[in-house]
């Protein structure tokens, strides 16, 4: 997901995004410790991810709480 792609995302879209690759996450982390996984790299991408939803999310925030 490319960060053009999150500033178009709404805030209800954010935060169903951000829940729906913390599962996922999740399910990797547990594959990686029961499995073999199919591609490591996944874990990171995925994290990122994370990171750019919650990095909007809360640029959002501040942005709100600075304009009368």
């Amino acid at each position: 997901m490319k960060a053009a792609d999150v500033h178009k995302l709404s805030n209800e879209e954010l935060q169903v995004e951000r829940q729906r690759l913390r599962k996922q996450l999740f399910e990797l982390r547990c594959q990686a410790v029961t499995e073999k996984l199919e591609n490591p790299r996944q874990i990171s991408k995925i994290r990122r991810d994370v990171a750019r939803l919650l990095t909007e999310e809360n640029g959002r925030k501040q942005k709100e709480m600075s304009s009368p």
